[in-house]
This record gives structure tokens, C-alpha cells and sequence, in this order.
């Protein structure tokens, strides 16, 4: 049976900063939610773009030349290759849509990393 589902109440799920939960998936990019509050590591991703979008509160990503600032309802995608620093100096909500084969730091490991069984948790 198909059902709708609804985004806010996705963010049940994430318990912890910067732990992203799949919510969903379309073709081969997946969906998630994820909260974010200070900083992740600069890295990148060889292969994929990166989708980020605002739900609540606000947030930047750095790039080596730039600072693009996000608030609610805003969306930034990463290019693919591209090395970004997600930072969020309160709480923020943000919804990802990444290919399945993004890794989550790109090939920085961190102890914020996440596997991608740890996502689909």
C-alpha cells in the first residue's frame, strides 16, 4: 500500500548531530535528514553531487572560496569534487538527496562518520 510520509516528523529518527537517517529514496539518490550543530570536517565527494536543503534554522557551507549561507527553505548543491565544511552555529534541520554511493565524509574519517548502515538504521 503506498502512503505519503511526512518530512518534519522524519526528524523523529535523528538522535544524535550530524548522523544522517535515510528517509526515502528515488532511482539511485537517497533521502535524508540530519541535525547539525558546529562543524563536520572539510571533504569532498570525487563522484557525486550533494543536495543540501534548509528546513529549520540556518546553516553555511564553507568552500575553499566561498561561503554560501543557507536559511529555511534554501538549497545549495555541493558539485561533485568540490571541498565543503557544513557548519551550523545553532541546531539546524536539513534534508540531503545524494546518491546512494555518497560516503558520508567523502575519504576524511572522522569519529562524526557514518556508515551507511548506520544511516538506514
Amino acid at each position: 500500500m503506498f502512503q505519503p510520509h511526512n518530512l518534519l516528523q522524519a526528524f523523529d529518527r535523528v538522535t544524535d548531530y550530524w548522523s544522517p537517517k535515510v528517509i526515502g529514496r528515488v532511482n539511485d539518490q537517497l533521502l535524508k535528514v540530519a541535525k547539525l550543530k558546529g562543524h563536520l570536517v572539510w571533504h569532498a565527494h570525487d563522484d557525486e553531487d550533494e543536495l543540501f536543503y534548509v528546513v529549520k534554522g540556518q546553516m553555511r557551507i564553507e568552500l575553499e572560496q566561498q561561503i554560501i549561507h543557507l536559511g529555511e527553505g534554501d538549497f545549495f548543491t555541493v558539485p561533485r569534487g568540490i571541498r565543503h565544511n557544513p557548519v551550523a552555529e545553532e541546531e539546524c534541520w536539513i534534508m540531503l538527496i545524494e546518491p546512494a554511493s555518497t560516503k558520508h565524509t567523502g575519504d576524511e574519517i572522522t569519529p562524526q562518520t557514518r556508515s551507511l548502515d548506520e544511516q538506514l538504521s
